[in-house]
């Protein structure tokens, strides 16, 4: 969803460094997977097409801070719960 965020610091000797992926578009996500030693974020398309991709080693990676997008409140047309 359009506003979700992944902020990852990365230690890059003596100094750290930190990027952001961000789902810039309406319908995308960040998604992140840790494997083989890696840390991948990427941001995806409904579908699921990576549109970018960023890596880093799994031993550099210091924090990794996901920031989901508010969520819409309910709209016109939404079920209420029933009056009791």
């Amino acid at each position: 969803m359009r506003g979700d965020t992944v902020e990852i610091v990365v230690d890059a000797g003596g100094v750290t460094k930190t990027y952001e992926v961000a789902a810039t578009r309406a319908g995308r996500r960040v998604e992140v997977v840790n494997r083989r030693g890696m840390v991948e974020v990427s941001e995806l398309t409904r579908g699921g097409t990576p549109v970018r991709t960023a890596r880093f080693m799994a031993s550099r990676v210091i924090a990794l801070v996901e920031h989901p997008a508010p969520r819409r409140p309910a709209g016109r047309g939404a079920r209420r719960p029933a009056e009791q």
